[in-house]
């Protein structure tokens, strides 16, 4: 029987920390690495899903629909679930999964998994859906049946990465664009060695406060308002911490792409040290060694800034370098940080790559 093969890549976040529930605006790039899945159609209507050895197997039931496991398989057996929803026939097939992107990184495995998982059942299963739509499904998945209220970041970033290019997102128009990135600079990747999740309540938490701080100046979300119209509104004092962060991340996304398409790409060096800043000071979503790691990499000559990637509470930094310099700075942050810690942290240089699904033109 025939196999089908998908990739999907994991992405970094660039700038736009927590802005995409909140109706902003995002900067990310997806990478070179992220998860491939291989299988076949299975006729008995079973599932099987296997990675390192980790298998699980049930059967679809259209009529009651897919349970949740607690487990990995919930982001694959989850676009099953939305894929069945929306009309695609997605019977049974067996499929596993190979990872070049690390788990727990904050480099959105969870999402490179979803959109794998999609695209593979899409092309097993010929269904016509467009790439919004598509990524769009994937955070379905992950809103309503693993259960975390992600905005649309990581499923777009998977899907629409270009080579070359940052991946801009109006979360709230829902549109895509790309942003040219110049081949001098690169994005140097370092995980902490603390593994980040997001389902222990933190970001669920963070939300709430966020849509707190909305509710308080009365407007449909924080994308609405401006920094000196926040600080001039009462509320209590976590909800403004928590809003100064997002609305700060929405300013410096607009203050990027300004740089970036003007000549000035190096000017994201400063505003990505600037959005690390907020995440301790005002949405705590740091750790001492995501602290530590940014801390190190631009004491580094030719480190131009950097801040933790992703949801926060562990996981990894992205720093903007001088790609003549890369080598040269991950080696000093390893070994500095291994002296410094107790854990072992890993560096790799990226370029921005193409998504899942990249465009014909």
């Amino acid at each position: 029987m025939t196999h089908i093969k998908a990739f999907a890549p994991g992405r970094v976040e660039i700038l736009g920390n927590h802005t995409d529930y909140n109706g902003g605006v995002v900067l990310s790039a997806a990478l070179q690495l992220g998860i491939t899945a291989t299988g076949r159609k299975l006729e008995n209507g079973e599932i099987r899903l296997s990675s390192s050895g980790v298998v699980h197997e049930g059967k679809i039931q259209r009529s009651a629909g897919l349970k949740k496991t607690g487990e990995w398989t919930d982001y694959p057996l989850g676009v099953a679930e939305m894929l069945a929803r929306a009309g695609a026939e997605a019977g049974g097939f067996e499929v596993s999964y190979e990872a070049s992107l690390p788990t727990g990184a904050g480099l959105s495995s969870s999402a490179a998994l979803e959109v794998a998982t999609a695209v593979f059942l899409t092309r097993l299963y010929p269904f016509k859906i467009s790439r919004m739509d598509l990524a769009k499904l994937c955070r379905r998945a992950e809103n309503e049946f693993v259960g975390v209220n992600c905005g649309l970041l990581d499923q777009a970033s998977s899907v629409f990465g270009k080579k070359d290019h940052l991946v801009y997102l109006d979360c709230r128009s829902e549109s895509v664009d790309a942003v040219p990135f110049p081949a001098h600079l690169g994005l140097l990747i370092i995980n902490s060695g603390v593994k980040h999740a997001l389902t222990g309540g933190e970001y669920n938490e963070r939300r709430e406060q966020c849509f707190e701080a909305a509710r308080c100046m009365a407007v449909p979300a924080l994308r609405d308002v401006s920094s000196a119209q926040l600080e001039a509104t009462e509320m209590p004092a976590l909800a403004k911490r928590r809003a100064r962060h997002v609305v700060g991340e929405n300013e410096r996304v607009f203050q990027a792409i300004e740089a970036m398409r003007s000549g000035h790409a190096e000017a994201l060096g400063p505003l990505m040290s600037a959005s690390h800043r907020s995440s301790i000071e005002n949405f705590e979503n740091s750790t001492p060694e995501l602290d530590l790691l940014v801390s190190l990499a631009t004491a580094q000559p030719g480190c131009l800034g950097a801040r933790l990637t992703g949801g926060g509470f562990g996981g990894a930094i992205v720093a903007l370098v001088k790609i003549d310099a890369a080598e040269s700075i991950r080696l000093s942050v390893e070994q500095d940080y291994a002296s410094q810690t107790k854990h072992k942290a890993t560096g790799v240089l990226c370029r921005a790559g193409d998504g899942a699904l990249p465009s014909e033109d």
